[in-house]
């Protein structure tokens, strides 16, 4: 930055990168990570963990009661997404013998039951659990794919203690049904012995008749097993539910499985808020009439944004006789299309301003076409949030062609919606020329015809309804601007 010139200029590209490629995000991690692991030497441990971080894969946890769903929907995510599903079961059969037999020794302390170890998952030590879980989690499958953990953690000291040595998910769905609804699941239940697939004498019964010839009824189901199974699970929910209360996410497991798992990936592609700071870079893109103005206007009030108007700037420049302004007078003066190169010349000089790059901007009136997006984007100057403000051709029309203004008072007045309050009023009413039928629809099909070319640059563009009560369609965009874009897995 040149500070011996004014206005202070930033170059835009220091907010975007950081942004783009989560420099805080980063940095908090490794600092989580250092506090955790203490090593003796934390820059070689940093430089490792640089080495091989990868955050950006899925870890997921889905717990629930018995015969909530679990398996089926842990399998559906983990196809769905790629990544590693690690049952239980399998975990504790395939961990470290010494380890192993260290677990069968305590349990055999406690009593002398013959039980399978993952079926006193409760009553293993927490410090055991985690140290088997982190063996498994430090494979290259799970590092480089993510993991879906199926029913753990099954007590709030598991829980803790996999919190306390780094284990943490993005992700927590409950799966949540009535106990009378479980205990008739559990009573059709049936397993495939080759493949260990469930499946349900009612619900979802195999087609193969070979897979029906395999299914046999798994021990521990019965009605009797099952209260006692619910009994320890509320005891323990609660606590585990606590916490994970800022990633958890409970669904009713009492519909059908594409339902869950349809409202489970809905969940999973959302991301938590960040701490990181954000500055919002806005662009509202909508036909004449749809409200950009005055959700721009909103917006920049309640957040402090910069309000840009790109023909608000081009009129601006052309008082202030800048050298774009000069450049730009000649086409306004004839009525004809200013170059991109200026127009984006003017945009660059007030977006690159000190005020918009440390309080954010919204900006409307441009991109108009696919061009202009990317000759913003090479910039530097590529929005973090794009809004699409949808309304219907008849209501623009609707809007603009009723619209009038009392040249004695500035009041601004509708037909429709705004009436004048006296004949007097009325009667000295002035209407623009430009808000007639045949001039409103010349520019609906201007926009129209590059719109398609926008929502095609704009991929990760929000769709607003904006055919309703202006406060109403300002809240959509407040829930979206708040919360992190939804993030779109390959």
């Amino acid at each position: 930055m040149d500070q011996t010139k004014r206005p202070f200029r930033v170059p835009p590209e220091f907010a975007t990168y950081a942004e783009k490629h989560g420099i805080f995000d980063m940095y908090k991690r490794l600092i989580e990570q250092l506090i955790i692991s203490k090593p003796e030497d934390p820059l070689v441990f940093l430089i490792n963990l640089l080495k091989k971080e990868n955050d950006d894969v899925p870890q997921i946890c889905i717990l629930g009661a018995p015969c909530s769903g679990k398996r089926s929907i842990a399998k559906l995510v983990s196809t769905k997404l790629r990544c590693v599903h690690i049952v239980p079961k399998q975990l504790l059969e395939d961990c470290d013998i010494a380890l192993k037999k260290k677990l069968a020794k305590y349990l055999n302390s406690l009593d002398n039951t013959k039980a399978a170890l993952w079926e006193r998952l409760p009553q293993i030590p927490p410090e055991l659990l985690v140290k088997i879980l982190k063996e498994r989690l430090n494979f290259p499958d799970c590092i480089k794919k993510g993991w879906v953990l199926e029913g753990i953690p099954q007590t709030r000291e598991q829980a803790l203690s996999m919190q306390e040595n780094g284990i943490f998910p993005k992700h927590c769905v409950v799966l949540e049904a009535p106990d009378t609804v479980l205990v008739e699941r559990a009573a059709g239940k049936r397993v495939d012995k080759k493949t260990g697939d469930v499946y349900h004498t009612t619900f979802d019964w195999p087609g193969n008749p070979d897979v029906q010839e395999r299914l046999k009824e798994p021990k521990g189901y019965r009605e009797e097993d099952m209260v006692n199974k619910l009994v320890v699970y509320h005891r323990h929910s609660d606590g585990i539910f606590r916490c994970y209360e800022r990633v958890i996410k409970t669904l009713n497991a009492d519909q059908p499985k594409a339902d869950v798992f349809s409202q489970a990936y809905s969940y999973l592609c959302s991301q938590p808020r960040s701490s990181a700071p954000h500055t919002p870079r806005i662009v509202l893109i909508g036909a004449t009439g749809s409200g950009k103005g005055v959700q721009a206007a909103l917006l920049a009030n309640k957040y402090n944004l910069v309000k840009v108007s790109c023909g608000q700037l081009i009129k601006q420049a052309i008082a202030q006789e800048t050298k774009s302004g000069l450049a730009a007078k000649p086409y306004v003066e004839k009525d004809l299309i200013i170059p991109d190169s200026i127009v984006l010349d003017i945009l660059k000089d007030r977006l690159c301003r000190l005020d918009c790059v440390t309080r954010g901007w919204v900006l409307h009136g441009y991109p108009r076409t696919r061009e202009q997006a990317e000759q913003l984007d090479k910039a530097g100057l590529r929005p973090n949030r794009v809004f699409f403000l949808d309304v219907p051709n008849d209501s623009v029309i609707e809007r603009l062609t009723l619209r009038a203004m009392d040249p004695i008072t500035g009041e601004k007045y509708h037909m429709l919606y705004n009436p004048p309050i006296n004949q007097e009023v009325k009667d000295r009413l002035w209407k623009n020329e430009k808000d007639n039928e045949e001039n409103v629809r010349k520019l609906l099909g201007q926009f129209f015809a590059y719109m398609e070319e926008l929502l095609d640059f704009y991929t990760e563009g929000q769709h607003i309804n904006a055919d309703q009560d202006p406060h109403t369609v300002f809240e959509c965009l407040e829930s979206m601007i708040c919360k992190p874009l939804p993030k779109a897995f390959n």
